[in-house]
């Protein structure tokens, strides 16, 4: 199957119309319909952390209807230039409820890694996270640093044989058949871990006409499985990192795995998570 329809989170943040642009780039891939969904946060206390906002209500809302315009106008200048098909939604409402019902009519999310120093893309707490963990579709996270000069040509796939692991496989599929290369790596958390073999992998994704190589590699001294396979990215210079995303509920919070953490908050190459 094939992404048919790409939903991309807007907000009024600095690197909003750069993923933009990526989810046209995108599209144009697989002939796909592109959804510019502007969500951004709706807490009244806001302002007193951003400096960018006014404390007068009034004044304060014609701040963002200003900007909503101006994400707006961004949007549909790429989507003319785009010649694709496109559409704009700004719901009402909890920006949480709002991504999940809109998100579980698309393919694929474009989302943006959570940036601190940027205050203007600040929708809610953990709302990349809940996103991902909530919607039951998989979620392209791009870092909020540097320039994604190439995408989905070299992949680098995160694979322990877990229930996250095969639907990320599975959801990465359009863009795995796409690539020039594709590997498969297990982290081994023990010494002596026994570990999928990968002939099992490597033969499901020739079925689909995937072609991959398969390693497996030790944990990093002193680092964590996340930072490990971050590190490995970086050394084969991939250009798009496929992994599950893990979390559990908690009482009413929810808690992250470990890589799925580190992927969030420290990747600096894009990211695809399913849950």
């Amino acid at each position: 199957m094939n992404w048919k329809t790409v939903l991309v989170h807007i907000d009024n943040g600095r690197r909003s119309d750069e993923r933009v642009e990526f989810a046209f780039s995108l599209a144009r891939r697989f002939d796909a319909h592109v959804t510019g969904l502007y969500l951004v946060c709706q807490d009244l206390f806001r302002p007193l952390f951003n400096p960018g906002e006014s404390l007068d209500l009034a004044t304060n809302e014609r701040q963002h209807a200003a900007w909503r315009d101006r994400a707006r106008e961004a949007f549909e200048a790429s989507a003319n230039r785009s010649g694709g098909s496109a559409e704009w939604r700004a719901p009402a409402g909890p920006a949480l409820d709002a991504a999940v019902l809109h998100a579980r009519h698309a393919d694929v999310l474009v989302l943006g890694q959570e940036d601190r120093e940027d205050p203007a893309s600040f929708v809610a707490r953990h709302f990349v996270a809940d996103v991902v963990t909530s919607v039951g579709r998989p979620a392209l996270i791009l870092p909020h640093s540097g320039h994604i000069k190439t995408f989905g040509e070299n992949i680098l796939v995160a694979w322990d044989d877990s229930r996250e692991a095969a639907r990320a496989l599975a959801d990465a599929l359009p863009l795995l058949r796409l690539a020039r290369f594709v590997e498969v790596v297990s982290v081994e958390r023990h010494r002596n871990d026994e570990r999928p073999a990968g002939i099992d992998v490597a033969a499901y994704l020739e079925r689909h006409n995937v072609r991959a190589s398969f390693s497996s590699m030790p944990r990093m001294a002193g680092v964590g499985t996340g930072a490990t396979l971050l590190n490995k990215a970086c050394d084969v210079h991939a250009d798009l990192l496929v992994t599950g995303a893990y979390a559990h509920s908690r009482g009413f919070e929810r808690v992250l795995g470990g890589v799925t953490r580190t992927m969030l908050e420290s990747t600096t190459v894009p990211v695809l998570m399913s849950h």
